[in-house]
């Protein structure tokens, strides 16, 4: 396989973008009644044009929440940069409860700094103002993060549009072999950039809890091997390549440890790997297959898949009192649980009249709510807010990303412009 290598990821997302690779947005669900936002074009202190219309980017991100319909600029009746070129009655004519405004302009040198204003058109008055700065090539950031601020702001729970995708792309050449990647890209699709790329299958990629690092599966020694990869340096080192299987990697919340999938000792079994020694504890040791382990958020308990009971459930693991007990009983088939940072809802894959859909599981409630229609769905990921899961899906004959409200309110598509995608990833809130 070819490793593109990189100094920055900064200059990765602008120089390496991959046309074919990018996701589109297609909204397939919102709320009855979302809310109406204006977001005025941003005023631009630099020369020329502004190089990201960030405005723009704000307006996207809202309007994906599903929760916003923002206002049209061809609605809009003036465009101001300041609080006091607001009138009020002008948005409150075109039903705008609220306006955002902002300005972009050059920090120092290699950077850019966003002000913006955020007003209550029936209350007349201010909400919320932020300023963010980051580095040219993440322009889109700047605009995400201020998406994040509203979404915050207005609905009250922390946005996730500031954060970044791992998945990976399959496409078919005309010999009919398949080609893939693994891919990194915004929450919203774009940017995506190339971190591996080959003939060989690319499985389970996974985040470091920091969001500097992931971690996948790669055939590129002829059997699976898991690896991790550090996204500024480009630096990759292989933790295994035992004999059988070596599978779902996930770091712990603490960055120290990594679960794995390994059948080296002959079923598939949970093995812990401490990152500085390299050394492997082995967690379960039933005949049965053990797999798709992922952590608690406070780090004492995993959640994995075995079919120890005959068909496949989820499991606990205490790490200090090294007890197991079954954490799902609804339906016959129940797997690749993914933790919501709450520590409460679980997203699954649960088996429901011979259809395979993401679901929601409370642990706290025991209750388990199937959020999806489409009968082939995998690969849950839930957004760091832990507001949306992200999973794989069948359309036609190709694999597609789609996205679900936790609860149930919101949907949206992420088809790959060319080929199939599958294995999501969510990063974390990132630094």
């Amino acid at each position: 396989m070819r490793l593109l290598q990189f100094i920055a990821l900064t200059t990765l997302l602008v120089c390496a973008t991959v046309t074919h690779a990018q996701l589109q947005i297609e909204i397939t669900k919102g709320v009855d009644n979302p809310t109406p936002i204006a977001i005025v074009p941003f005023a631009w202190d630099g020369s020329g044009s502004a190089p990201v219309d960030i405005a723009q980017v704000i307006d996207s991100d809202l309007v994906r929440s599903g929760q916003f319909a923002p206002v049209s600029r061809r609605d809009m009746l003036s465009f101001p940069k300041k609080a006091s070129d607001i009138y009020f009655r002008d948005w409150r004519a075109i039903s705008a409860d609220y306006v955002l405004i902002g300005r972009v302009s050059p920090g120092l040198p290699g950077r850019m700094q966003l002000r913006y204003q955020l007003f209550d058109t029936a209350r007349q008055q201010e909400i919320t103002r932020g300023s963010i700065e980051d580095v040219i090539p993440e322009l889109r950031m700047l605009g995400h993060r201020a998406a994040d601020a509203v979404y915050e702001k207005l609905t009250g729970i922390p946005g996730a549009f500031a954060t970044r995708l791992l998945y990976v792309s399959v496409n078919r050449n005309t010999t009919g072999k398949d080609f893939y990647r693994l891919v990194l890209a915004d929450s919203d699709g774009r940017r995506p950039i190339v971190l591996l790329e080959g003939r060989d299958p690319i499985m389970a990629p996974s985040w470091s809890p920091d969001g500097n690092e992931v971690a996948y599966v790669s055939f590129e020694t002829s059997r699976p091997a898991i690896y991790r990869q550090h996204l500024r340096t480009g630096a990759r080192e292989q933790l295994t390549n035992f004999k059988g299987l070596n599978n779902s990697p996930v770091w712990s919340p603490d960055g120290n440890t990594m679960a794995m999938v390994l059948s080296k000792d002959g079923s598939p079994d949970i093995y812990l790997m401490n990152l500085a020694t390299k050394k492997l504890t082995r967690l379960t040791t039933h005949y049965a297959i053990d797999t798709e382990p992922t952590w608690m958020p406070d780090g004492n308990s995993l959640l994995f898949t075995s079919d120890r009971g005959g068909r496949p459930q989820i499991y606990r693991y205490d790490l200090r009192s090294k007890s197991m007990a079954r954490v799902t009983f609804e339906g016959r088939y129940n797997a690749r649980a993914r933790v919501a940072q709450d520590g409460r809802n679980v997203a699954l894959v649960h088996q429901s009249g011979g259809k395979y859909h993401i679901a929601v599981h409370d642990l706290v409630t025991e209750r388990l709510t199937i959020l999806t229609s489409t009968s082939l769905d995998e690969s849950p990921s839930i957004a760091p807010n832990g507001s949306i899961v992200l999973y794989a899906t069948k359309r036609d004959d190709q694999s597609i990303l789609s996205a679900v409200a936790v609860d149930g309110g919101v949907s949206f598509n992420l088809p790959a412009r060319e080929g199939s995608v599958q294995e999501p990833a969510w990063s974390p809130y990132l630094k």
